[in-house]
Formats: structure tokens, C-alpha cells, sequence
């Protein structure tokens, strides 16, 4: 296990003497028209870009991206963005026992617990067409599969386990909905919640980060996961035209507008509801990312966050309630 502080940690001029892995790398060209190494390293809470301006060529012949490096160096910054100043760069052997999985950010709460709140859930659907759905989509293989995904690459949830995470807040989000306004078909909202995003195991790679698969580029997710349950629903004898166009819907509106890559936008009690609870568990856990990675020191704003289109404060309010993420959402 290793064991160094987090790259989140460290401030401007401290030492840096960390294992990290190369998430990046290439020969880019300054503005005057000379080489440059770029490099971005990574641990499991940061990502810092770092340029080597001169006697570079060895380290790029030597080192490709997923590769683990000794960097020794000092922190700095750029534009209120830290950087590392690396003064000697290593390879790493294998005998250092030094694993890729430790350079993965994963998700604060417990997987085991998040399955078992997911499969309880699961149990209570009553439509025994959703149920069967959802017990063969979420066979052992691809439960695996959805409860290690990310889900995203970098905005939210951007950790090993994040999707389930996610959806979890949503179908909690979704739950309450319901309980405020009986006429949203409870059983459909949920099932939508739960497989809105499973296109994402297709979508996104893990390993050294996380990156787009050509499938995810050329198809995306939204389109991937409908495909996948449109197939599946054909294994369950009868299972209702309206029921399927509706939950079809679900999924491929979720993104709740056109130029945000949704084909089409939200008709339905049920869409709408998931596209906003899809959005408001995606940017609050974003925003609470944003301002833990971003604000260093007596620090109170980041810098401007392009897919926030604002920059962020950070009041100095306590909040009256524990932390507590390995608890229920459900309790």
C-alpha cells in the first residue's frame, strides 16, 4: 500500500518526492517556437501538469502514458494552477510493489454497502416486467463492472465506484420526488435511475485514468445504454410497447437538452424529474470537489471553473451535521 501525501496537500515551494503516474505526455511547441516537454502526474487526488524545457528527448523515449515515475521536485504555480518543478525523474521496478490501483481516486463509501442498497432497492420495485429488467441487466458480470465504473471522467463522481454513488443519490433524489407528487410513476422513475447511466461502463476506460473507449466517443453513453436495454427487454416475454418507449425515453432525454447531447429533450413527469436529479446530484458532488481541490491556505474562491462557468467561494459556515459517508443513503 503506498502510503505519501496527497499532491492535494502540498503548497507552493513544498518538496515533492512522490511516486506518480504519468497521465500525459508529449512534445508540444512554445510560442517562440521551441520544444517542450509536457508532462500532467498524478496521484489519486490531483492531477499537476509540469514542462521540461531543455535535455527532455531521454525522458520521453523512456516513459509513456500508465507509467509510474519517482518524481523529485518542488511544488509551484501557474496562474493560480500548481504545477511541479521536477529536478530528477525515475522509472519504477516492479520490486517496489508500487500498484497502478494506487493512484486511482475511489469513492468515500463503502462498494459492499452501496450493493446491498442498491439490490434492496431492486426488491421493492412491484412492476414484475422493471424487476425482471433490472435482475437481468444487473447480472453478476455487469453489476461489477457498473459498481467499479466512474461516472465521469473528470467533473463528478470521477472515482472508482462513482457511478453507483451517483445513482444511489438519484434514486434517493427520485424517491422523495415521488413521495411529493404521487402522479410520477414511481417504478419507472426508479428503474430509469438505475440504468440511465449504464452506457458509462461502456464509455469510460480505467486504468491509469479515466479515459473515453473509440465506442464512447463515436456512440456516447446516452445511446450505448439505451441499446443495451432495448436488447435486453426483447429477453422478457410480453414486456409492454408503452412501458418500454416511456423507460427508452427516460434514458435518452436524461441529459435534458439537445445541445447537451441528449437526443431528445424531457416529455414526461419521469424524465424531467431524472434530468434534474441527475443534475443536481452531478453538481453538487462537482462544486464540493471543485472547492476541496481547488482552495489552498486562508484561500476562499478557485479559479474560474470553465464547466462551471464561475469561479466558487468557500464560506467559513460550519455545518451543524457529521459526516458520515459510509451511512445508508436510505436510512
Amino acid at each position: 500500500m503506498l502510503t505519501q501525501d496527497d499532491l492535494s496537500t502540498l503548497k507552493r515551494n513544498n518538496s515533492v518526492d512522490h511516486y506518480l503516474v504519468i497521465r500525459n505526455i508529449e512534445i508540444r511547441t512554445s510560442k517562440n517556437g521551441s520544444d517542450y516537454l509536457s508532462l500532467e502526474l498524478g496521484d489519486r487526488s490531483l492531477t499537476v501538469n509540469s514542462n521540461i524545457w531543455d535535455n527532455f528527448e531521454t525522458i520521453y523515449k523512456n516513459f509513456k502514458v500508465g507509467d509510474i515515475a519517482k518524481i523529485k521536485g518542488s511544488m509551484d504555480d501557474y496562474r493560480g494552477t500548481p504545477q511541479i518543478n521536477i529536478s530528477s525523474i525515475k522509472a519504477v521496478s516492479e520490486s517496489e510493489g508500487i500498484s497502478i490501483s494506487d493512484f486511482l481516486p475511489k469513492s468515500k463509501r463503502d462498494p459492499e454497502k452501496m450493493k446491498k442498497e442498491f439490490f434492496d432497492r431492486i426488491e421493492k420495485i412491484s412492476d414484475s416486467n422493471l424487476k425482471s429488467l433490472m435482475k437481468i441487466v444487473f447480472d453478476e458480470k455487469n453489476f461489477k463492472k457498473f459498481s467499479e465504473s466512474p461516472a465521469g471522467k473528470s467533473w463528478h463522481h470521477a472515482y472508482v465506484h462513482g457511478l453507483i454513488e451517483h445513482t444511489l443519490e438519484i434514486i434517493r433524489i427520485c424517491d422523495l420526488m415521488c413521495d411529493i407528487h404521487p402522479e410520477i410513476d414511481r417504478d419507472l422513475l426508479i428503474v430509469g435511475a438505475m440504468i440511465h447511466d449504464f452506457g458509462k461502463t461502456e464509455e469510460l476506460s480505467v486504468d491509469a485514468s479515466f479515459s473515453y473507449t473509440d465506442k464512447g466517443k463515436l456512440i456516447g453513453h446516452i445511446v450505448i445504454a439505451a441499446m443495451i436495454i432495448n436488447e435486453e427487454i426483447k429477453k422478457i416475454k410480453e414486456f409492454p410497447e408503452e412501458l418500454k418507449n416511456n423507460l427508452l425515453h427516460i434514458i435518452l432525454s436524461h441529459q435534458g437538452k439537445l445541445e447537451f447531447a441528449s437526443p431528445v429533450v424531457p416529455k414526461t413527469l419521469e424524465a424531467i424529474t431524472l434530468y434534474q436529479a441527475d443534475e443536481l446530484s452531478a453538481k453538487v458532488n462537482a462544486y464540493k470537489n471543485a472547492l476541496s481541490s481547488e482552495i489552498r491556505g486562508d484561500n476562499k474562491w478557485t479559479r474560474f471553473i470553465t464547466l462551471a462557468s464561475t469561479d466558487l467561494f468557500r464560506h467559513n459556515l460550519s455545518s451543524k451535521t457529521n459526516d458520515k459517508p459510509d451511512e445508508t443513503l436510505f436510512d
